[in-house]
């Protein structure tokens, strides 16, 4: 952060969002380790309060441990910046973006990035029958860690009926067979590739609970698909105009070689649990946990 050192931090975690307990995982684990740093943390879940709460506890930088809905989506951050509260991780407009998987990829694709075919369609009308051509991915377009995600399989005849937690309008998306790849951003370098190996689908299980994955970093892949992630994942970030951090999801189909890599999507503010991906990169580039969360701390700044 710009201008004196901070000294105290507020962590923000929890919120209404369908991923508050990963996000309050999240923040619990970043406010230890900011306080092994030397920092005065105060811990706050995010609620209707907000505005009013921050402006009592008066931090010198917000940490945004926020995840899904209203944290990650530019609605935090514009209250942050209209507070002048220095803050983590990426502003208003590349936070929006990013959360917006349809315009993300948009965005992708005007910076000549490999994306699948996907649509926006109402929900009653995939369940009344197939959008695309199964294999299929059906999903929320404006949620992370995998949640509410249906793989419709290559011989379904029926089309998925999707539970009462979906919205209205879903996500559609063309299904890439192979690898689960990830690569994190840490300001303007991109950090490695980790494979991530599950025995089925890397849904919200497999990231979160202990066992539910495997991470093999650096990912044993051949060289030229580790530096296309590597030149993708940068690419991605610096075209949404992301900060600070970012991760960036691909899946890997073998059998195309260099032409099977799409890009799937771009976490603004990607976990920060003990089975998380980013601080697992992070330790691999030479950032403990604890160095990792000061660096997120003394990058902060308004104008994100």
């Amino acid at each position: 952060m710009s201008g004196r050192a901070a000294s105290s931090v507020v962590v923000l975690m929890g919120g209404p969002s369908a991923e508050r307990d990963v996000s309050l995982s999240s923040g619990q684990e970043c406010a230890s380790a900011l306080r092994s740093e030397g920092f005065h943390v105060a811990e706050l879940d995010a609620g209707m309060d907000i505005a009013e709460r921050l402006q009592a506890l008066r931090p010198d930088v917000v940490f945004n441990a926020l995840h899904g809905r209203w944290g990650e989506d530019g609605c935090v951050q514009g209250i942050l910046e209209w507070l002048r509260i220095p803050y983590t991780h990426s502003g208003v407009l590349a936070s929006a973006l990013a959360m917006d998987k349809q315009r993300s990829k948009s965005v992708y694709a005007n910076a000549g990035l490999p994306v699948v075919e996907s649509l926006i369609c109402p929900k009653a009308q995939v369940m009344a029958g197939h959008m695309l051509m199964p294999p299929y991915v059906v999903k929320p377009n404006n949620e992370g860690s995998s949640v509410g995600v249906y793989l419709v399989h290559e011989m379904t005849n029926a089309p998925p009926q999707l539970d009462d937690a979906m919205p209205d309008e879903v996500m559609v998306e063309t299904y890439v067979p192979g690898r689960e790849l990830t690569t994190t951003v840490m300001g303007d370098r991109a950090l490695t590739v980790t494979d991530i190996i599950t025995d089925g689908w890397y849904d919200y299980d497999a990231k979160y609970k202990p066992g539910g994955s495997r991470h093999e970093i650096p990912a044993d892949i051949p060289a030229p698909i580790f530096d296309l992630c590597m030149d993708y994942a940068l690419r991605a970030h610096r075209a949404l105009g992301c900060r600070g951090i970012s991760r960036t999801d691909f899946r890997w189909n073998e059998e195309q070689g260099l032409q099977g890599l799409y890009l799937l999507e771009t976490n603004t503010q990607p976990g920060m649990t003990p089975t998380s991906l980013a601080p697992e990169q992070a330790l691999h580039a030479g950032y403990d946990f604890g160095a990792f969360c000061r660096w997120l701390v003394e990058d902060a700044s308004c104008n994100r």
